[in-house]
């Protein structure tokens, strides 16, 4: 049937959730942990994502490209469905639901979908039809009207077998040198910084192939000045919040303010907008980037403009300075571990930059002051984010900025 009308309103705002429910009279054991409640006619509703034998449905109606009611099913052109394969729903999904099947295909469900273009399909088709080896080809989608408009409820990927995420891979990376004797992260086993430049050179790769699909703008040098009057508001709301960046402020202020000084143009693009570790997967055939969603927080209609590319460098950089810092979290182990930490982060994120640069993408050590700003920018976001949500996190982004 067509997407619920109705949505659950906090404050002024209103936000749709999507649940797929199944119906029975009766309700196996396998799905009880499942079921929501009775539903009049003798009938129990339950969360039907947990049901093969319903998921089986989804999958016919994209390979055979139906519509149901205000829902359309469709696929790819060429795209091969595999109709017959049972679903799992993986555990570990924080914004979204995420069925596999068999070994084959993995299905995201959208819990929260928003009027609009969705960049997690649009991105991924353009560049798998470009050739692109570092995403993971889609093959299906659902769409439904919300507020008039066509909005993705759900997207079919081709799954990636054999493939680790890289936060994981760069903690068991990190977990090896605290172990070891050493400070060096060069001198330790499971040294990460030759994956960390191969993901620097899939990183060029694919905003190479994303300028080449939406293009590139040249802002004039007073973008420089624009940009760092936006940080500069963001860090003001967060210094209301957090008192304990207090006493960094004058060094961020001043980063934004070497920004707002720059005089060349500022090219801008399409980018991947949320970018971490953990949207990236080591494939035994490589890198594959996931997640083209973009910031959850971000409003949808945002999410399509173009940014400097030099922001996904930042946002994983900050990333590896995490991957670097959280095991040390409710630790107190001097500063041999610190000292441990720091090294690790510089060493992988100068890897991953050269790695960029060489597989042509902007040179960060030739924008130091923007890609500063930027990096900066991101740690004041994550001081907010850790103070609201994870407090015990608080001091990664913090240390991170004395640090810088």
């Amino acid at each position: 049937g067509e997407p619920p009308a109705a949505g659950v309103r906090a404050d002024a705002r209103a936000d749709r959730y999507q649940l797929l429910v199944g119906l029975r009279s009766t309700v196996p054991d396998r799905l009880s942990h499942a079921i929501i409640g009775p539903v009049g006619d003798g009938m129990i509703a339950y969360d039907g994502l947990y049901d093969p034998e319903l998921t089986h449905l989804l999958l016919a109606a994209m390979a055979e490209g139906r519509a149901v009611g205000g829902l359309r099913f469709a696929h790819e052109p060429n795209a091969r469905i595999d109709t017959e394969l049972d679903s799992f729903v993986l555990s570990g999904e924080q914004s979204n639901s995420s069925l596999l099947f068999g070994e084959e295909a993995i299905l995201k469900v959208i819990r929260r979908p928003t009027p609009g273009k969705n960049p997690d399909l649009e991105v991924p088709r353009v560049l798998s039809r470009l050739g692109s080896r570092h995403v993971a080809p889609p093959l299906g989608w659902v769409e439904g009207a919300i507020d008039g408009q066509a909005s993705v409820l759900a997207i079919l990927s081709t799954y990636l077998r054999g493939a680790t995420d890289g936060w994981t891979l760069a903690a068991t990376s990190v977990r090896d040198l605290y172990a070891s004797e050493s400070t060096r992260a060069a001198l330790a086993g499971g040294d990460f910084a030759p994956e960390s430049a191969r993901l620097g050179e899939a990183t060029a790769e694919v905003h190479q192939d994303l300028a080449k699909a939406f293009g590139v703008q040249e802002l004039p040098a007073t973008a420089h000045a624009g940009l760092a009057h936006q940080m500069r508001a963001r860090l003001a709301a967060a210094l209301a919040v957090v008192p304990e960046l207090a006493s960094l402020a004058g060094k961020l202020y001043a980063a934004f303010d070497d920004l707002a000084a720059l005089d060349g143009p500022l090219p801008v693009q399409r980018i991947h907008g949320d970018y971490h570790l953990g949207q990236a997967m080591r494939t035994p055939d490589g890198w594959v980037l996931l997640d083209f969603e973009g910031e959850p927080t971000v409003p949808l209609s945002q999410r399509h403009q173009h940014s400097p590319a030099l922001r996904d460098v930042a946002g994983m950089l900050r990333s590896f300075d995490y991957a670097a810092r959280y095991q040390l979290v409710g630790r107190d182990d001097g500063e041999h571990t610190r000292a441990a930490a720091r090294d690790w982060a510089g060493r992988n994120q100068s890897a991953f930059c050269a790695g960029y640069a060489q597989a042509g993408g902007a040179d960060p050590g030739e924008h130091v002051t923007l890609l500063r700003a930027l990096s900066l920018d991101k740690a004041v976001y994550e001081v907010v984010y850790e103070a609201r949500h994870r407090p015990s996190w608080l001091p990664i982004p913090l240390e991170s900025i004395a640090d810088a």
